[in-house]
């Protein structure tokens, strides 16, 4: 049962935040997180979305769009799981058609890089021993095979590309291949204007963090797509050669097998920028390596400084379905939580509102504590050392961090 912590006082966001509500138990555990750990302490300024899939359905997915054009006007938003339906999914919900990832679209509007970093927990160790420190992911978030066109090939014939110019020049055709019987055919694109964000995103990251950088691709193999990705980090690295120098940091490119070898053996502290598919990997191998899904943080950074928070993991649908069946669920919110704090410290950064900054700092710690303290979902309690015999259900678990922060900022938040 959850128990409303209320603040004599409450901080004041001054501008609006771009709340996205999404699916499953993630929107449930949605509302409890505003319930109990935001709404008692800010004044929120808030323009939802709902991109519930029924309401997506119901927009013809209108909504993601105008949700993603609202970030670009106000600069901050905060994202809740959402699902990419799948041929199950558009007979479960009874939908038009399987519409696009949400995700997918807004990357696609803000032409952002993805970055994911694992929140670090003192009694839940990495399973990989070599890692220490965070390992950030900057994942590429336009193109490639999320923008891909795909056909299937019915019988024997001949796949070409063609490219027209603009400029009415002569067309370049390149026979893709001769298929002698039914097959597939895929076709996969990008654009240097997009790659050269990208890498600017992350070498900003980089220099600003003072992480090191690994770009990866395969272009022994993908002399002319993956050797552009190559080719313009190069470019764009050198430009900033004295600001690596400067700050003590290494920019390295190698062959995407090579980073996997060797991240696993890495003491970690560094920033690994990847091209969109490969992010979305090694992203979830990374937070199950660094302890659990419900424990990663993933922004989205336009070039035009507009930012996007949410967790990386997905919907949980396994636990909504038992939620439906009014079974108890311990599911990790940690990672839904610190979504929310993000957009507060920013939205505070950007006006200048320094104890809306503290405030989600204090809630972060109010999080760590509690984790620390041996009050852990089902997910943890395992993995934790050392290991936790009893889990809380998700509303325990939330409640018990109302309490450490009401606490710790209770009596003193006109103060923050």
């Amino acid at each position: 049962m959850s128990v409303r912590h209320e603040s004599a006082y409450k901080v004041v966001a001054r501008n609006p935040i771009v709340e996205m509500d999404g699916d499953e138990m993630t929107r449930v555990i949605w509302a409890m997180v505003k319930q109990q750990l935001i709404e008692p302490f800010v004044e929120l300024k808030l323009e939802p979305y709902d991109l519930h899939l029924p309401n997506r359905d119901r927009t013809d997915d209108a909504v993601t769009t105008q949700a993603a054009e609202a970030i670009k006007r106000h600069q901050v938003g905060v994202k809740c799981a959402t699902i990419t339906p799948d041929a199950g999914r558009v007979k479960e919900y009874n939908l038009k058609k399987a519409w696009p990832s949400p995700n997918g679209t807004i990357r696609a509007i803000l032409d952002g890089t993805v970055f994911r970093k694992p929140i670090i927990v003192r009694n839940v160790p990495p399973m990989v021993r070599s890692w220490q420190k965070p390992i950030v992911i900057g994942r590429h978030a336009y193109g490639d095979v999320y923008r891909d066109v795909e056909m299937k090939i019915p019988g024997p014939g001949r796949v070409e590309m063609t490219y027209r110019p603009a400029s009415g020049a002569a067309p370049q055709t390149i026979v893709v291949h001769d298929f002698k019987g039914p097959g597939v055919i895929k076709g996969e694109h990008n654009t240097e204007t997009s790659i050269r964000s990208f890498a600017r995103a992350c070498i900003h990251y980089a220099l600003s963090e003072k992480l090191d950088l690994w770009f990866a691709a395969k272009d022994t193999i993908s002399k002319t797509y993956h050797a552009a990705f190559k080719d313009i980090f190069r470019e764009e690295v050198d430009l900033r050669r004295a600001d690596f120098e400067k700050a003590g940091v290494t920019y390295q490119y190698m062959l995407i097998d090579d980073a996997v070898a060797r991240v696993m053996r890495h003491a970690g502290g560094f920033l690994w920028a990847c091209r969109n598919y490969d992010g979305d990997l090694f992203s979830d191998m990374l937070a199950s390596g660094f302890g659990s899904l419900g424990l990663m943080t993933s922004v989205l950074v336009s070039p035009e400084g507009q930012f996007e928070y949410e967790a990386a993991h997905g919907t949980v649908q396994r636990h909504y379905y038992q939620h439906q069946k009014g079974e108890p669920t311990s599911t990790n919110s940690t990672a839904t939580i610190f979504a929310w704090t993000g957009a507060l410290a920013k939205r505070g950064e950007l006006d200048g509102t320094p104890e809306l900054v503290a405030f989600a700092h204090a809630l972060e710690q109010s999080v760590l504590e509690t984790i620390e303290g041996g009050i852990v979902t089902k997910d943890l309690a395992a993995i934790a050392v050392p290991p936790i015999a009893k889990h809380v259900s998700t509303e325990d678990f939330i409640n018990a961090i109302a309490e450490r922060l009401t606490a710790k900022v209770g009596p003193r938040l006109a103060l923050l």
